[in-house]
């Protein structure tokens, strides 16, 4: 295991310092893609006759890793909470009643539309995956990554408010979907034990994930606020909210709640009580230790995403209801949060025109879907999601995030043009 995961952490660092010398692209964007082309490489290779060897070693690296359990039970804890604590929580809160309709119910509609698209996708191409399962499908596929997009923010020029609306809704519709993917699992017999069934029983697992989730955030972030305010030393300080982010995540799994919702509300709660709960100097070196652990972290997270390509499933069927599903899991991202902002005209006002396109063109997949595929036990239907999955989290990572730039200056640009 250790030295599965040297060998990764020296393989991202290479390709990180190839991209920086010589290419200049987005970081995360250019690991994946370099990961993903020398993943491809080593299974052409295999392909025709020759490099068996190499092919076997990575394969046993990525197995023997384990990127489901990488992320779902290891940075995830902290990427969500370093993505919270650098949010202005004032307007978080502000924007309160946008993100949370964007993350509940453009991402239950979202789930509807992926799901009913896939199953259309995967009968024409004569899969015949069940509906159940194209709705789990449609679960994973629906939260946007915190990670892509919060990095994706950080270059771009667009109004704060909307990069508040774009990183909360990222944010929170991460937890609802992986609530959504619980219970969707559930359904389909293959998730959470001892779920009734019913439609009490589903609505009962939601609730119980969900606001469960919000409430230990509430507990955890409020706790961890007091401890720091009553001393002052950065390193106990930075201690306390790394015991707390882990601490509180394997809580959350103890309890059955979500901990993707708790590690959100935790950090919003830090964010909010930083300036009481740290002096100047304290609040500096503890920011900048989540900022530098996000960084990294991410970094070898996208890497892990580009080498996994060697998991996917290259049969014609599947790669052709791949294709397709790009375009549904684009089209259903559009009316996901087209729908809510046109219903509302505080939204239309506020936000302006652009901000439907650049959510959905913004709205980067990528760790949280793909370790969730591939935590889905084995089945008729898995190589399918797990191909289709990684196909759109590539397509997101490669072409939406090289390209959302010009869009997100244009939205920037009208949006000044109107306030002018």
């Amino acid at each position: 295991m250790l030295a599965a995961f040297a060998i990764l952490l020296g393989v991202t660092a290479a390709l990180a310092w190839l991209n920086e010398r010589f290419f200049r692209i987005p970081t995360t964007v250019g690991v994946t893609l370099a990961a993903a082309l020398t993943a491809m490489g080593i299974t052409v290779t295999h392909r025709l006759g020759f490099g068996n060897a190499l092919y076997d070693q990575v394969v046993g690296i990525l197995q023997t890793l384990d990127f489901s359990d990488f992320v779902l039970n290891g940075v995830l804890s902290v990427l969500l909470f370093a993505g919270a604590l650098a949010l202005d929580a004032r307007q978080v809160w502000q924007q309160r009643r946008s993100i949370l309709v964007l993350a509940v119910f453009g991402t239950l509609l979202s789930t509807a539309l992926i799901g009913l698209g896939a199953w259309g996708v995967f009968a024409l191409v004569g899969l015949g995956v069940p509906l159940v399962w194209a709705i789990v499908l449609g679960s994973l596929l629906s939260p946007t990554d915190p990670v892509a997009v919060i990095d994706m923010l950080g270059r771009a020029r667009v109004p704060e408010r909307l990069k508040v609306l774009i990183a909360g809704e990222s944010l929170f519709n991460d937890g609802v979907g992986v609530v959504l993917f619980l219970v969707a699992t559930a359904v389909a017999g293959v998730g959470a034990h001892g779920v009734e069934l019913s439609f009490i029983g589903v609505v009962e697992l939601f609730l119980r994930e969900a606001l469960g989730g919000v409430l230990l955030g509430l507990v955890l972030g409020w706790v961890t606020s007091w401890a720091c305010r009553t001393i002052d030393g950065h390193v106990v300080e930075v201690l306390i909210t790394l015991s707390m982010v882990v601490g509180g995540y394997a809580l959350a799994n103890v309890m059955g709640v979500s901990g993707p919702l708790a590690m959100v509300v935790a950090g919003l709660i830090m964010s909010a009580t930083a300036d009481v709960a740290f002096d100047a100097e304290t609040k500096s070196q503890v920011i900048g230790f989540w900022e530098t652990l996000d960084q990294v972290l991410n970094i070898l997270l996208f890497a892990f995403i580009g080498f996994d390509v060697l998991l996917t499933d290259t049969a014609v069927p599947t790669v052709v209801a791949s294709v397709l599903m790009i375009a549904v899991a684009l089209v259903a991202r559009l009316v996901s949060v087209g729908v809510p902002l046109a219903l509302s005209p505080r939204s239309r006002r506020f936000y302006g025109p652009w901000t439907a396109r650049l959510l959905t063109w913004g709205g980067l997949r990528g760790g949280i879907a793909i370790s969730l595929v591939l935590g889905l036990p084995s089945s008729p239907y898995t190589s399918q999601l797990v191909t289709v999955t990684f196909a759109v989290v590539l397509f997101s990572i490669a072409v939406q995030g090289l390209t959302v730039m010009p869009i997100a200056r244009a939205a920037g640009e009208a949006d000044a043009l109107e306030r002018a």
